[in-house]
């Protein structure tokens, strides 16, 4: 089957909208998912960062949602029809994938960012034939249709706006899990949020939901109104004695502190506004050496990454989903749609920060 992508040809230049092909049907454990709407993460952008380890050509695109139109067989437990979101790819065999940790399943980084699955890889072409490289994430759902693992996929209500949903499997999966997952925050417990971004509102949202009081620190104005909103007390990064006044507002200190900035300079200011024992999550890459300053460590608190917010997704997303329709998770008032074609505005309009979480909307020729 032929149809529209965004391919990534060089580190450097645009996204080409162009036509792809798919050389056959789902294998055992695929399904085909037609594409509603897929979010930009900045996981995608930070390719043309990769230093050529992610490979190109590529269609990029992690954050699908769609429906499912042809299955590779009984055993994928989807049905055509079916309306899915769509997450991270895991091997389904090792340690932690049978430990219901998926997120760090061995081959994570293989599946996920270096390469993709291999099987049949060849099958998924340019238009004139020339090679594209496996699917990213799982997914490279920056198209019209997606061809997935089935164990990808998670069952969602066929009432829900689907076309809005992508940014559940991976931003708001990682901000909202960590809250609850990782952090297992409830009533009477405090959390501080730096940077307040996809993920960082995430949190924010998921820890009003969960009853704890919280505090958003960011350095843009509107990220922080829009955080206020959601329930934090907003805090610009640049105020003076930033752990301190962290340390005032949460009596005491935080109990959980989360960075999506990779900055040392606010990764240190969170460890000093822990309350002894507490934990300190970061989500974000880091690019250089962390240098902790001496104390921050003191008195038990303690420091970890955080990948995909420890999620099972077929658990978390449903919950966030009920969340939504409960008015208690508004995940869509982060969101702007583009359609597919106007792929490079949504990046730059990513890059500069005109948008909280931009999601593509396939035109679907046919």
């Amino acid at each position: 089957m032929r149809f529209g992508a965004a391919v990534l040809r060089s580190y450097e230049e645009p996204f080409a909208v162009e036509e792809v092909m798919l050389g056959s049907g789902p294998a055992g454990g695929e399904i085909l998912v037609r594409i509603a709407g897929c979010g930009m993460c900045r996981t995608d952008l930070a390719v043309r960062r990769s230093a050529g380890r992610s490979p190109l050509p590529a269609v990029l695109g992690h954050e699908g949602a769609g429906v499912v139109v042809e299955t590779g067989g009984p055993d994928t437990g989807l049905s055509p029809g079916d309306h899915v979101v769509l997450s991270f790819d895991s091997c389904g065999h090792c340690r932690s994938c049978l430990g219901a940790a998926p997120a760090y399943c061995d081959r994570f980084a293989a599946l996920n960012l270096f390469g993709g699955r291999t099987e049949n890889a060849a099958r998924f072409t340019d238009a004139a034939g020339g090679a594209l490289a496996p699917r990213w994430f799982g997914q490279s759902s920056f198209a019209e249709y997606a061809m997935v693992p089935a164990r990808n996929a998670v069952r969602v209500d066929a009432s829900l706006p689907l076309e809005l949903l992508g940014p559940l499997g991976c931003g708001f999966l990682t901000g909202a899990g960590a809250v609850f997952n990782s952090f297992g925050a409830g009533p009477g417990d405090t959390v501080a949020v730096f940077g307040a971004g996809a993920v960082g509102l995430a949190a924010v949202m998921a820890a009003t939901a969960a009853g704890a009081f919280t505090v958003a620190v960011d350095r843009h104005p509107e990220r922080l109104a829009q955080a206020e909103k959601f329930g934090a007390v907003p805090l610009d990064a640049a105020s003076a004695d930033l752990p301190g006044r962290v340390q005032r507002l949460t009596d005491g200190g935080a109990r959980y502190a989360l960075d999506t900035t990779g900055s040392g300079g606010l990764i240190n200011d969170a460890l000093r506004a822990l309350r002894p024992t507490g934990h300190l999550g970061l989500v974000a890459r880091l690019h250089t050496a962390l240098p902790l300053e001496p104390g921050t460590l003191d008195r038990g608190r303690r420091i970890s990454h955080i990948c995909e917010g420890d999620a099972v997704p077929g658990l978390l997303i449903p919950r966030l989903t009920e969340l939504w329709q409960a008015g208690l998770f508004p995940f869509d008032q982060l969101i702007r749609t583009y359609p597919l074609a106007d792929i490079d505005e949504a990046e730059r309009d990513c890059e500069a920060g005109r948008v909280v979480k931009p999601v593509l909307i396939p035109e679907h020729r046919t």
